[in-house]
């Protein structure tokens, strides 16, 4: 799960980042997800992206050591 902030800029919540499907910047930041839901969002693309990785990567450890090792030898 990751948080996430409405587009007003105040509230916030939780979601689960296995459901986003796409996530568009219209300007704002679309997310559409498997239910068929579409939720405004105030974060950029680019930093959901980098939530979900950081999400993905505590979840993961020994897949986290083998991306670290992998980005370190390109």
């Amino acid at each position: 799960m990751i948080q996430v902030t409405r587009i007003n800029r105040q509230d916030k919540f939780w979601i689960n980042e296995n459901l986003i499907e796409t996530m568009e910047e219209t300007p704002d930041t679309i997310l559409s997800l498997a239910t068929g839901k579409k939720i405004a969002v105030a974060e950029t693309a680019a930093e959901l992206a980098e939530k979900i990785n950081e999400n993905w990567i505590a979840a993961r450890p020994a897949a986290a050591i083998l991306v670290r090792k992998l980005m370190n030898e390109e």
